[in-house]
């Protein structure tokens, strides 16, 4: 069974991604995945793609959620993951 990727694009003084990762962090107690968080200020092309979406959440490369994340979601998004493995 492999983990599951996810990457958070966020940025700095950004409320919502800080609450998005601390929802994520919540996750990472009950489900295995591997977390990458990519700051979208460090790139142009980033930060016109994400600018007014953030925080964006992908699971395996498909978007899972976007601005206000929700753990209840994630959490259905990576047990479907488990049970598919």
């Amino acid at each position: 069974m492999q983990d599951p990727n996810i990457t958070i694009y966020t940025r700095n003084h950004c409320p919502l991604c800080d609450k998005a990762k601390t929802v994520l962090l919540e996750l990472k107690e009950e489900y295995e995945f591997h977390l990458v968080e990519v700051d979208i200020e460090q790139s142009d092309e980033l930060t016109e793609r994400y600018g007014l979406m953030i925080p964006v959440v992908y699971i395996n490369g498909e978007e899972a959620a976007y601005g206000s994340v929700n753990k209840y979601e994630i959490s259905n998004r990576l047990q479907k993951n488990r049970e598919s493995n």
